[in-house]
């Protein structure tokens, strides 16, 4: 007789966790955690390298009361495991954490409300009273309420498959959870962009941690790994030593080292910083400083405090005295390290005091902040897509003739993709190869003791920290912020300026791939963005990377164009409430279109007027702006002469390289183009003094500056030139 399949099948609390989500190699199945576990283990499904370890573990003893803590185990199986098309796929892993807290905060309310949780007792007027609840709390945006309710239909459409049956009803009558929140989706990413003037000084700094200083700090750690070699080496030989021998030969080994300090007219190393609320006060001049760098001293006495502790050098029975002495006559030095420290080509100096073993460390994380910057900004790579990079991920395509045709970088994406992730590449210029090699140095020590291929390991491993940088790269951007701040500013300029609201601009992960979207869509004029603003990418490198990846930064660009284009509109419009003029064939009708729009919006003065409402009233006009050097493209292809010029044009954008402002109907020219036209104005009369030139070409110069002249009139106030224009122009009639 064969068994029924419900009597084979195991108990609910038997049941592996991870039931149907693949696993990465070498975990099995049966070895995972299992229902009825007071904590679950989801990191072996967890393929994505920033997944914070806490994110991918629930611990169900947090929860109070058994018929939670069961209700919470059916919920998260059932997400886990069973996929619902055309309501809900199954939850990724590594968003175990996000489920359960929402879920969590349901099961509490609703338990309070009857005593004991009974999902079968659960109705519409509890299910109201819950997004009252949510919405009542002024601080709670309606997109996160809309979340939280997700839940609540959750245990309705997952009710046959819970283990202790769900919610009877259709909560809401069917309406999605969003607009019972009252959330309308915003087509606009929220995620704020970099200032001009935080991204541009940061990733000046952080190319320059790249260049210039990585040498220094991988010389620096070839250093103390020598040194700490020669120490272990010591060590062993006067193992066998008595402790007289060994302290004789200790004093020998540093008085030798202070002797070679007296020669090269070097003081005895101190700190970089105090530390432990410990400091040195100098016995001739009273001068408080950070506290002997007894460490560098260990090492050259051949000492290893960690199984001695009692060698101390700076204890009673240690050379507190010999020390002592050797500060009074050799003065200090900040760090003590051998490593010469490199030429800062901005400042002319050092760009450090010489290292010691804490500032080395605090360098290489700074360092390894600044190649994060250079790989998420000049990638467009979102942050799960760079700590996906892994040694050996950088490759580089020559051409024939052997020339570097591109870089690509290998990775992962994982948004809109399975568990797994999918393999991609993305073209790439030459400091994010940088970035890469460095990256490749810095992850090499730690990365062999963990056993990982990642590029982002913590550099200070431990027993009881994690091996792979995650979430932390957050602080250490942060942090990294203000020891630009701290080592480089000036005291009245700050290296990295303040936000808006006066405090440090936090940096977050995100704003990387929008901001850099940004500037490549629009700022200052299109692809060049990049050429103009940073100085070492291509056109060619920017077009690379915004449309080879399949990661989606193409469509991102042209969201954050379509961005570029309103808030550009938006500035036309105020610039036309203060009195600014329009120039060009397109500038009246532009005009009229701006003014007809104040009209309509009635007596508000136009910059407190209802921005929201402005955007939709200008977005059809918008959608057709490109800016651009000599003038600005609204762009009607049934009219752009650019268009005339090519034999197979290309209707859905202007060709900027084939404008004509002056005769197209499409061109509008403003005062963010005057200084475009002077100089081109400058260059005409400095042609003009050649006397060398033919009579047909100084007909055309002149052409050329009397439509020059007529230009910079329609934009000018009181339709004159300039005064410094009318100056050089007579200097030029005089000669």
């Amino acid at each position: 007789m064969m068994t029924p399949a419900h009597a084979r099948a195991p108990a609910f609390d038997d049941r592996p966790v991870l039931a149907t989500a693949p696993l990465k190699a070498g975990q099995a199945r049966e070895a995972l955690s299992r229902v009825g576990d007071p904590s679950w283990d989801l990191g072996p499904a967890v393929f994505r390298e920033n997944a914070r370890r806490c994110h991918v573990t629930v611990h169900f003893d947090v929860l109070e009361h058994a018929d939670v803590q069961a209700a919470m185990r059916a919920y998260l199986y059932v997400r886990l495991n069973v996929d619902l098309p055309g309501f809900r796929s199954k939850l990724p892993p590594a968003s175990i954490r996000q489920a359960f807290n929402r879920a969590r905060r349901f099961f509490a309310f609703a338990r309070e409300r009857l005593g004991r949780l009974d999902l079968g007792r659960v109705d519409q007027a509890l299910a109201d009273a819950y997004a009252r609840h949510l919405r009542a709390d002024p601080a709670r945006q309606p997109v996160i309420v809309g979340h939280l309710l997700e839940v609540v239909c959750d245990l309705y459409h997952y009710r046959e498959h819970l283990s202790g049956g769900g919610i009877g009803f259709e909560p809401w009558a069917g309406q999605s959870p969003g607009r019972v929140a009252g959330y309308r989706h915003a087509r606009e990413n929220l995620t704020p962009r970099m200032p001009e003037e935080v991204i541009t000084p940061l990733l000046a700094w952080s190319l320059r941690y790249i260049t210039v200083f990585a040498p220094d700090i991988f010389a620096a750690r070839r250093e103390l790994e020598r040194l700490e070699a020669r120490r272990d080496r010591l060590v062993a030989a006067d193992s066998n030593l008595s402790e007289t021998d060994r302290q004789q030969l200790r004093r020998a080994r540093l008085k030798a080292f202070f002797d070679r300090l007296r020669r090269e007219g070097r003081g005895l190393p101190i700190w970089g910083t105090a530390h432990n609320g410990k400091v040195r006060i100098d016995s001739h001049t009273g001068t408080v400083t950070p506290p002997i760098n007894a460490h560098l001293l260990h090492l050259h006495a051949g000492i290893d405090v960690r199984g001695q502790r009692h060698a101390h050098l700076m204890l009673t029975g240690g050379e507190p005295k010999l020390i002592g002495a050797a500060a009074a006559e050799l003065g200090v030095e900040v760090g003590g390290m051998d490593t010469p420290i490199s030429i800062d080509p901005e400042s002319g100096r050092p760009w450090r005091p010489r290292f010691d073993a804490k500032s080395l460390a605090h360098e290489e994380r700074m360092l390894q902040a600044a190649a994060y910057i250079v790989c998420a900004y000049l990638t467009g790579m979102r942050d799960c897509e760079v700590q996906a990079m892994q040694r050996g991920c950088l490759s580089v395509v020559r051409s024939e003739d052997g020339l570097i045709e591109r870089h690509r970088i290998r990775s992962t994406i994982y948004k809109r993709r399975s568990t797994m992730g999918e393999a991609a590449s993305w073209v790439t210029i030459e400091p994010v190869a940088d970035a890469v090699a460095v990256l490749e140095r810095l992850s090499a020590r730690p990365a062999r003791s963990s056993g990982s291929d990642t590029l982002w390991p913590v550099l200070r491993p431990s027993s009881v920290t994690k091996t792979h940088l995650s979430s932390e790269v957050v602080r250490q951007l942060n942090a990294f912020r203000d020891h630009l701040n701290a080592a480089f500013s000036s005291p009245d300029v700050p290296v990295i300026p303040p936000g808006p609201n006066g405090e440090p601009w936090r940096i977050t992960t995100r704003q990387f791939r929008r901001t850099i979207a940004w500037h490549i869509a629009n700022r200052p004029f299109g692809t060049v963005a990049g050429m103009i603003q940073y100085k070492h990418a291509s056109v060619a490198a920017f077009e690379g990377y915004a449309g080879t990846s399949a990661s989606g930064f193409r469509a991102e660009v042209e969201a954050q164009r379509r961005l570029g284009q309103l808030d550009d509109l938006l500035d036309y419009f105020d610039r036309r409430q203060g009195g600014a003029l329009l120039g060009g064939p397109a500038g009246p009708r532009i005009a009229r279109t701006l003014d007809d729009t104040a009209v309509q919006l009635g007596p508000l003065p136009a910059m407190i007027a209802d921005r929201s409402r402005l955007r939709v009233m200008l977005a059809s006009v918008a959608r057709t702006l490109h800016v651009g050097p000599l003038a600005d493209c609204f762009f009607d292809p049934a009219t752009a002469l650019c268009l005339k010029r090519v034999t197979t044009p290309d209707p859905r954008q202007p060709l900027t390289a084939l404008c004509e402002p002056t005769r197209c109907p499409n061109a509008c020219i403003t005062v963010h183009h005057r200084l475009a036209w002077e100089r081109g104005a400058g260059e005409a009369r400095t042609l003009l003094r050649e006397k060398r030139l033919s009579g047909l070409q100084r007909i055309a110069l002149e052409q050329d500056l009397r439509r020059i002249k007529a230009v910079l009139a329609q934009i000018a106030p009181d339709g004159a030139l300039p005064p410094e224009s009318a100056a050089e122009e007579e200097g030029a009639r005089i000669e």
